[in-house]
């Protein structure tokens, strides 16, 4: 089985590069990947992946890259070329986005001779629920909505989604055991909720089946990251009893 360790992903939402090598550094034995975002890839650019990976950090890019199908297969070209662990798509960019995706990431990772990423798209975000759904037009529930593009993104080629803890077993069901899925919105036991709406704990996150689990500010803000990040891996492993 995985090491649990690897199913944890730190989000490095952090603006320097002094404040990454200082995290990676120090979270590096105790986690699988680290996560560079919007917040992170904006201020630093490509020059924060190089850093990562001179730590000797497995990288998770969030840039959720939603355009026209050949600007979204060039970016992915580009973030292949990059050795990056993952990165994603929004499923909401379509079938035919996320299929030109996936083919560029085979094609890119062919020619370099390199281990191809794993590519997941991105379904409803864990911040927006129910009525922010209506508001921006889609009916019904978010698992709804969550399920029915978590079956686009499987039949478009890709690895897996990126869906809040609540929807996990849904998607295992519909998707399969080897579907991926990567949950944010996940907060220990105690920690406050932040912006987020659908939530779960580590343990609860693990026993709905997810695959790997992103969190971020109760790992980095904490006064210990290590002792932090140690106690959510306690409580992923009673996940598994």
């Amino acid at each position: 089985m995985q090491e649990i360790k690897e199913r944890l992903i730190v989000a490095l939402d952090v603006d320097t590069l002094q404040e990454v090598e200082e995290l990676v550094e120090l979270l590096g034995p105790h986690v699988g990947m680290f996560k560079v975002g919007l917040q992170l890839y904006t201020s630093l650019g490509p020059k924060v992946l190089q850093t990562i990976h001179a730590k000797g950090g497995k990288i998770f890019v969030d840039l959720k890259l939603h355009d026209i199908p050949n600007t979204v297969a060039q970016a992915s070209r580009v973030l292949t070329a990059y050795g990056v662990r993952m990165f994603n798509v929004h499923a909401s960019g379509g079938l035919k986005m996320m299929a030109a995706a996936a083919r560029a990431v085979e094609e890119a990772a062919r020619e370099k001779g390199i281990a191809k990423p794993l590519l997941i798209a991105v379904t409803v975000l864990t911040s927006l629920g129910e009525e922010d759904l209506q508001e921006i037009g889609l009916k019904g529930s978010p698992e709804e909505t969550v399920l029915k593009w978590a079956k686009l993104a499987q039949e478009a080629g890709l690895d897996g989604v990126v869906a809040s803890p609540r929807e996990s077993s849904l998607i295992r069901a519909a998707c399969g055991p080897g579907f991926l899925t990567v949950t944010p919105g996940v907060r220990p036991q105690g920690a406050e909720q932040g912006d987020q709406k659908r939530v779960a704990t580590p343990r609860e996150a693990i026993r709905q089946g997810s695959s790997y689990l992103v969190i971020g500010r109760p790992i980095t803000a904490a006064a210990d990251p290590v002792r932090a990040a140690q106690a959510i891996l306690a409580e992923m492993e009673e996940g598994l009893c």
